[in-house]
């Protein structure tokens, strides 16, 4: 059973959930007396956008046509690295893209699914899984320090329009 998940799969308020990720960033800022800049907002709200891991020059680009202007990569680089270190946003390593993470501040799995078909992915969290992968560390003397799980297969919208076929 899947716990404390926010399934991006299902029908929700796009609105009100990019407004819980900002309200959460600020909050998070605050607590850690961090500076939540304008740039740094925009990259957290365009990852937040579309539910859809993007990459550094997707982000560039786009929020070079939100801002009206060329903004430099080590721009969009260094809004990325402060996001990742306030555990705002993760890395998705196999598509060296980045999602919002609906659980900042908190010890998490970072088990993602991802659809195959739209690109959507949503962050779970699995007790049970995390309690597997602990066990298996605890068992070979290794520290676990983190975990990343990528699951690729079809949403639910995506299972229903294609009958579960890949296209």
């Amino acid at each position: 059973m899947l716990t404390n998940s926010r399934l991006v799969h299902q029908p929700h308020d796009h609105g009100r959930c990019i407004d819980a990720a900002l309200n959460r960033a600020l909050a998070l800022c605050a607590e850690r007396n961090a500076r939540m800049t304008p740039t740094r907002e925009s990259v957290l709200r365009l990852l937040w956008q579309s539910h859809q891991p993007l990459g550094a020059y997707q982000l560039q680009d786009q929020l070079a046509t939100l801002l009206g202007k060329p903004i430099a990569p080590p721009t969009v680089y260094r809004a990325i690295e402060f996001l990742m270190a306030l555990g705002l946003i993760h890395r998705i390593a196999s598509l060296n893209a980045y999602l919002g993470c609906p659980f900042p501040n908190s010890e998490h799995s970072n088990l993602f699914m991802i659809c195959t078909h739209c690109g959507s992915a949503a962050e779970v969290t699995h007790s049970p899984l995390n309690d597997m992968l602990q066990k298996a560390s605890d068992k070979a003397n290794f520290t676990l320090q983190s975990q990343t799980l990528e699951l690729f297969g079809l949403c639910p919208q995506c299972s229903d329009t294609n009958n579960g076929v890949q296209p």
